[in-house]
């Protein structure tokens, strides 16, 4: 019985990785910006835990207590005189406003609305006053209104909502948001800065990759990073220097070796026909062959510049003339599929791949599309195939496997070599993999 296998839920650290930011700049940004949140939230809450709290706790118990000390000299007084004279005192003291009406009652109202303030003014009554109250918050413009329920009637005090509210926490507030802000956008500023030569340079890194020109650029930046653009140029200096001393040399080898072997077959035609001199004219012939596609896979294509290449149009060229050779393969394009190669180079490349498929297969087929930025292009065949483990062997120059591929057919061994080598100086590859129609299929991959 096959027990079916639940797909584990990704981890927190793979779903904290999606979120994420993936670019340098992104991750700078974040770098600097999230310990200025952090710290922002972290002085927020100490100023509202310690310093706002207990300022207003504070002024909200001198107003309760001047309150409770003002209706208890109010419910004491005896004559009209006396209370008009307390009313006063209030008012030029404690900027009370006192108003009052006998035999009235309230019953005090719930709050459901969170206010901070109001919370603690309501602790404060309740620890200083012994009757009943409510407390309107916003009574009047800038006004605190609260009335208490004495035996006698009830008395409504106003007071200024200065009494409790205090300026600071909003200077605070906007003082750490702006400066934030600020230190933010400048911290933005200088990182752009710093950010683009690295992408300069990783840009450049690239089109190296691809085996495209690059000319020298403005070192700029960190000194690290100037330091690795100027490594990245010197190798580059490096790489086409060599290059160039490689095709000079085989250039000298083409020459010197072209030139015995044309007076071997002069000799030869000068000589009359015999078996033996057939088979040193055909030995001659190889040895023509072999010099020829060494030189052509030493030299590559490195002086030919890259250009915007339509490959359904490159293809079509390449099966075309594959077709003279066998009728039985097809090509299937992808609508606008354009990348820049050397065109070539790519041609050899991938007429290479064909060219193994028509002479080892009886079928073939050739699919081009593109995804992520990448184009894959795909050469099926029905032939022998190539044993797995073998797969990476045949990329050696002059490997031959002659269990699969028989010698007879022709080539020294340079075909997927040259063609993996071609891929790989434009930035991409060529693997082997099984073919759905039995046999091998070759996928080259090229970046766009």
């Amino acid at each position: 019985m096959n027990v079916p296998v639940v797909p584990r839920p990704p981890s927190f650290k793979l779903r904290l990785k999606r979120i994420l930011p993936r670019g340098l700049f992104g991750r700078t940004l974040l770098i600097i910006v999230l310990p200025t949140l952090i710290t922002l939230a972290a002085a927020t809450f100490v100023f509202f835990d310690r310093h706002w709290y207990t300022v207003s706790n504070r002024m909200c118990y001198a107003l309760a207590g001047d309150v409770a000390t003002v209706v208890e000299l109010l419910h004491d007084s005896t004559t009209p005189e006396t209370k008009t004279a307390v009313v006063d005192l209030a008012l030029a003291k404690m900027d009370l406003t006192i108003t009052f009406t006998p035999g009235a009652t309230f019953t005090p109202r719930h709050h459901h609305r969170l206010n901070p303030l109001r919370d603690i003014l309501d602790e404060a009554l309740n620890d200083k006053l012994r009757y009943p109250f409510d407390i309107n918050m916003h009574v009047a413009p800038e006004t605190i209104g609260m009335r208490v329920a004495a035996p006698e009637g009830v008395y409504e005090v106003r007071s200024p909502e200065r009494r409790i509210y205090t300026p600071t926490t909003q200077v605070f507030i906007a003082w750490m948001t702006g400066s934030s802000i600020l230190l933010s956008a400048i911290a933005l500023l200088f990182m752009r800065n710093q950010i683009r030569p690295i992408r300069r340079l990783a840009a450049a890194a690239e089109a190296i990759g691809k085996g495209r020109y690059v000319p020298w650029f403005k070192a700029e930046g960190a000194t690290e990073v100037r330091q690795a653009a100027a490594a990245l140029m010197v190798m580059r200096d490096r790489l086409r220097r060599q290059i160039t001393q490689r095709t000079a040399m085989l250039a000298g080898v083409s020459h010197d070796l072209r030139t015995p072997l044309t007076r071997m077959k002069l000799q030869l035609a000068l000589m009359p026909e015999t078996p033996e001199t057939k088979g040193f004219a055909e030995d001659i012939a190889d040895m023509e062959n072999m010099l020829e596609a060494y030189l052509a896979f030493a030299r590559g294509e490195e002086a030919e510049p890259a250009v915007d290449t339509d490959l359904n149009e490159l293809l079509e060229e390449i099966v075309t003339a594959a077709r003279r050779q066998n009728p039985q393969i097809e090509l299937t394009p992808s609508p606008d599929v354009h990348a820049v190669l050397r065109r070539n180079a790519m041609k050899r490349c991938l007429a290479n791949l064909v060219g193994n498929a028509v002479r080892y297969g009886k079928k073939a087929h050739v699919n081009v599309g593109m995804s992520d930025n990448m184009v894959s292009i795909t050469v099926d065949d029905d032939g022998p195939g190539i044993e797995p483990a073998q797969r990476e062997d045949v990329f050696r120059p002059f490997m031959r496997l002659d269990e699969s591929r028989n010698s007879a057919t022709g080539g020294v061994g340079l075909g997927l070599t040259i063609a993996r080598d071609i891929a790989r100086f434009h930035g991409g590859d060529v693997v082997l993999e099984d073919s759905p129609l039995g046999g091998l299929r070759a996928r080259v991959w090229l970046p766009v």
